[in-house]
């Protein structure tokens, strides 16, 4: 009896261990993102790129000899998912978070990989406080901060597009806006001084889907004018197309969170429209990677990216993959240290650099598309001289 016994141990052991050696084999990437909702068209693309850069390392036979496989999680579009998603993508092994393009929705899940010692990358939340000083040590994101997009666009429209009077619509519903915002005017206004500021107003697209009152206001000061910085993202082709209808036909400049097509149905002639991108997703970017990228992704999912954030998500694994190789291991604090020494790196998304204190970048250029007729197009790659600087 006790033979018997102990050859059906060994006999069992036996059958797990290949099991367990399968399993050593793979390492799993997390996703808790928005996959449907009105946030989905910002992770939807990121997403999809971050399978690409998997399939790409798998390729070259795995991330430490092992072959990344993901999970994902389906927020909803609703914060209040988020932790419960990264939650689930946990509980099945994730070494990585992969969480939405934006602070506000993005932060939940952040928060749960934190509390698990787990890296948490946004791919595209551009707010700096997503990073150290608002989520924690393990939290990262391959956004360019606001600072250095309000820097950007305030640049551009002073010495390209020769503007010198500004009007200013905020949207505050999420942070992106707030801040990106804050730093154009902040950049402008050392460009063009106190009169260089036309008029100033704000809505918040969760409670107003009609800003009648604001365009008016806007129409009063038009003639003082003569560009306008917009500061909208959920929904902003309603607003834009708000705003058009009242006659006012004044440059409209933009962030990263206007760029795509999705929501040009509103407004079919649109012109003289400029936005912020992380790259060209129509086949023209400066860039030939960028486009080398956008003509595999179009033909791997029969459609190019909704929006230049899907470089972000190429990013996100690049990044991690890149630390971990550095590291030699997946133990988050080995790979914490390498990402905290990217100096420049020369990612898909553009140069990468982060510190101990600093979690997202701050001096990448970017690319800028002008939309006339309803037609998108980049019109280059631009930097900024000079960047306000991030305050927590």
């Amino acid at each position: 009896m006790v033979k018997m016994g102990t050859r059906i141990l060994l006999t069992s052991a036996l059958v797990a261990a290949p099991l367990a050696a399968q399993a050593q084999e793979d390492v799993t990437a997390g996703f808790a993102i928005a996959l449907s909702g009105f946030v989905a068209p910002y992770d939807d693309g990121p997403y999809k790129a971050a399978k690409l850069a998997i399939e790409d390392i798998n390729a070259k036979g795995g991330l430490l000899g092992r072959k990344i496989v993901d999970v994902v999680a389906d927020t909803a579009s609703d914060p209040a998912q988020g932790a419960t998603a990264a939650t689930d993508v946990l509980s099945k092994g994730a070494e990585l978070v992969m969480v939405t393009c934006d602070f506000d929705f993005g932060a939940p899940a952040a928060v749960v990989a934190q509390s698990q010692n787990k890296i948490a990358f946004s791919s595209c939340a551009a707010d700096a406080k997503f990073g150290v000083q608002g989520i924690g040590p393990d939290a990262y994101t391959m956004a360019t901060a606001t600072n250095h997009q309000g820097a950007i666009l305030a640049e551009y429209a002073w010495k390209e597009l020769g503007k010198r009077s500004v009007y200013i619509l905020n949207d505050l519903q999420v942070e992106y806006n707030k801040s990106l915002c804050a730093n154009f005017e902040t950049r402008w206004r050392e460009l063009a001084g106190g009169e260089g500021v036309a008029g100033y107003d704000e809505y918040n697209a969760g409670n107003d889907t009609v800003i009648s009152a604001q365009v008016s206001r806007m129409k009063e000061a038009e003639s003082k004018a003569d560009v306008i910085m917009f500061c909208g993202a959920i929904n902003g082709g309603s607003y834009v197309r708000q705003i058009r209808a009242a006659g006012i036909d004044l440059p409209m400049i933009t962030g990263e969170s206007m760029d795509g097509t999705y929501w040009l149905e509103a407004i079919p002639d649109l012109k003289d429209f400029y936005n912020l991108t992380y790259g060209s997703i129509y086949g023209d970017d400066p860039d030939a990677r960028v486009n080398d990228f956008v003509a595999r992704y179009t033909k791997t999912y029969g459609e190019a990216p909704v929006t230049g954030h899907a470089l972000t998500g190429y990013g996100v694994i690049e990044a991690w993959a890149l630390a971990v190789e550095r590291a030699g291991t997946f133990d988050t604090d080995a790979v914490r240290a390498k990402l905290d020494s990217f100096n420049e790196e020369n990612l898909l998304v553009g140069k990468t650099t982060f510190t101990s204190e600093l979690h997202i970048n701050n001096s990448r250029p970017m690319t800028i598309i002008k939309i006339d007729g309803g037609k998108p197009a980049s019109v280059g790659s631009f930097n900024a001289e000079k960047t306000p600087e991030i305050k927590f």
